[in-house]
């Protein structure tokens, strides 16, 4: 699908093209959606470069993900998508920029790209060509980024009072596999938030270079280094995040620890308690013929007290060592 934004009063108009339309040539952003061979060959004409495929952007390095076309700049990034579920999605968006127009292939659907689309189309103080686009939409994408690392630090947050504060019932396996399995979650979203950032600061470092062959304005490029900051910024963030996670990790398995470590000692004490009357229990239960407790009236009584007061004795003793 061929999505172009042409110019207009308001700003750009989105024109959603149907199957086998010609492209509009004042299109200042073509948006490949999941393209056709047919789509991509049309773009490239009016780019004026070639556009990788699919299987050519997964196949190529990451390190060559970046590359310049005799008509433009090809740059490819990755942008979250759905970082909220257990594996959190990111795609790989290819951005294809020249001085005139811009070109997204993306097989996604990314929340940035929305919202640039609504932005471009009712803000008409966004020039109408290529590198303004981009820009509102680099802007758009640092944001995003900066939610998103904010978002996984609010629920390690609320993770770690639950752990801390408020405690887990270890005698409920759920609770604790639950916290065990959240840190878990919140360090994917993380690990994904750290490849986005570093996709996007190499993209920055290589359109800073390139920036006279694109026709970049002095403000441009000093927002470039701008938002190349703010990247390293919240990369900076998620790395502090990270050690963060590790440490409520260990400290959720070492509580969760100390707590069983607790319940085994009290069935060890517990077994101590009952050791000294299992030991008379066995010394009367020997059948030698000089045993006179045997012979006495009273010599089962006897022996169930002997019983009792030695659970009490050790028992006050435990107590006393409090180890009870």
């Amino acid at each position: 699908m061929i999505i172009a934004y042409c110019p207009s009063v308001k700003g750009l108009e989105r024109i959603e093209l149907a199957p086998g339309a010609p492209l509009p040539t004042t299109s200042v952003w073509i948006d490949l959606v999941s393209p056709t061979q047919e789509e991509q060959k049309a773009a490239e004409k009016l780019m004026g470069a070639e556009i990788p495929t699919r299987d050519e952007i997964a196949s190529i390095e990451t390190s060559e993900r970046l590359y310049v076309e005799p008509g433009a700049v090809v740059m490819t990034a990755q942008l979250p998508i759905s970082t909220r579920t257990i594996d959190p999605a990111v795609s790989s968006v290819t951005f294809v920029l020249n001085a005139k127009r811009l070109v997204t292939v993306r097989y996604g659907e990314p929340k940035s790209i929305a919202i640039v689309s609504r932005k471009v189309q009712s803000d008409p103080t966004i020039a109408h060509v290529g590198p303004a686009v981009f820009f509102a939409m680099l802007e758009v994408i640092v944001d995003r980024c900066a939610d998103e690392m904010e978002s996984a630090s609010r629920e390690f947050d609320e993770l770690s009072v639950e752990v801390f504060e408020v405690g887990l019932n270890t005698r409920k396996t759920d609770s604790y596999q639950v916290a065990i399995k959240r840190v878990g979650r919140i360090g994917l979203h993380v690990a994904k938030m750290h490849d986005v950032c570093a996709s996007l600061s190499r993209a920055l470092l290589f359109l800073s270079t390139h920036s006279k062959r694109l026709g970049l304005s002095e403000e441009q490029s000093s927002d470039c280094k701008m938002h190349g900051r703010d990247i390293h910024s919240i990369k900076e963030h998620g790395d502090a995040l990270d050690s963060k996670l590790n440490f409520l990790l260990d400290a959720t398995v070492g509580l969760v620890t100390l707590e069983q470590n607790q319940i085994a000692k009290i069935f060890t004490v517990l077994g101590l308690i009952f050791l000294p009357p299992t030991l008379i229990a066995s010394i009367y239960g020997m059948n030698f013929a000089n045993m006179p407790e045997l012979h006495w009236e009273k010599g089962f009584l006897f022996s169930i007290g002997l019983m009792f007061v030695s659970v009490v004795v050790t028992f006050v003793f435990f107590r006393w060592k409090r180890l009870l």
